[in-house]
């Protein structure tokens, strides 16, 4: 049976909740941040309200990401799916896209101006969560935003043919999670697996999200590798597979 984002992303979270289900490394900034089901879980019906009861979006409007691989570009995109929306993942180019609102991190404010929408929100991605020190001019801090709005999401149900990602590629959900199924195959891990995976190489979330989702996998995501950490760190999260240059 043809099933969702929501559902592939609820069934991950249901076999375990205590257990993580994606753990998060920068090596540029010793940054790591592990978030078990439930948490991310929680971040993820946080950001749908946020979008939803917020920002007043409705089934089917586009969300502009400009964001990197990230633990919170995870909750933003399943919040978005949560929500009914679909993600237009501006950071991975392409043209700007009429959208609904846009997430995006100050480095990117000046690419971002190109996209038209007055609900901005922009987040430093910064060691536990922290939110901005100075938020730039026209914009809501993502962080001290989201925190403001419910643990629980009731929306409406999202169906298999509901566009998933829109922009220059447009998906359905059904074949965003097909897309994700093969690349899980491709890429050699399934349920049970703990995957290492360098987010440089794979910055795409088919790869570093969804297909451990959609697999039965949880993920060790690292930004800014450093290769002579990399058999001990694989070492100390269990990994079964590591994906990396």
């Amino acid at each position: 049976m043809t099933i969702t984002i929501p559902q592939v992303f609820a069934a991950a979270v249901g076999r375990d909740p205590a257990a993580p289900l994606l753990t998060w490394y920068d090596d540029a900034t010793g940054d790591r941040a592990e978030l078990s089901g439930a948490t991310l879980d929680n971040w993820v019906s946080k950001t749908a309200n946020l979008l939803v009861d917020g920002v007043g979006l409705g089934h089917g409007d586009a969300v502009a990401l400009l964001l990197p691989p990230h633990w919170q570009t995870a909750a933003i995109l399943l919040g978005v799916s949560a929500a009914g929306l679909a993600a237009d993942l501006a950071d991975l180019g392409g043209d700007p896209q009429p959208v609904e609102a846009l997430f995006t991190t100050p480095e990117r404010v000046e690419r971002a101006a190109t996209w038209a929408t007055t609900d901005r929100y922009a987040t430093g991605l910064l060691p536990l969560a922290m939110p901005l020190r100075e938020v730039p001019a026209g914009y809501a801090d993502f962080v001290t935003e989201v925190r403001n709005h419910g643990d629980h999401f009731r929306g409406q149900p999202v169906a298999p043919a509901d566009r998933a990602f829109a922009g220059p590629i447009e998906l359905s959900h059904a074949d965003a999670l097909a897309a994700a199924e093969d690349r899980a195959s491709q890429l050699g891990f399934g349920a049970g697996d703990r995957v290492l995976i360098d987010v440089t190489i794979h910055p795409d979330p088919v790869d570093w999200l969804l297909a451990p989702l959609v697999a039965g996998a949880s993920a060790v995501l690292c930004a800014n590798l450093d290769e002579t950490k990399l058999d001990a760190r694989a070492n100390a999260e269990k990994v079964s597979l590591v994906l990396a240059g």
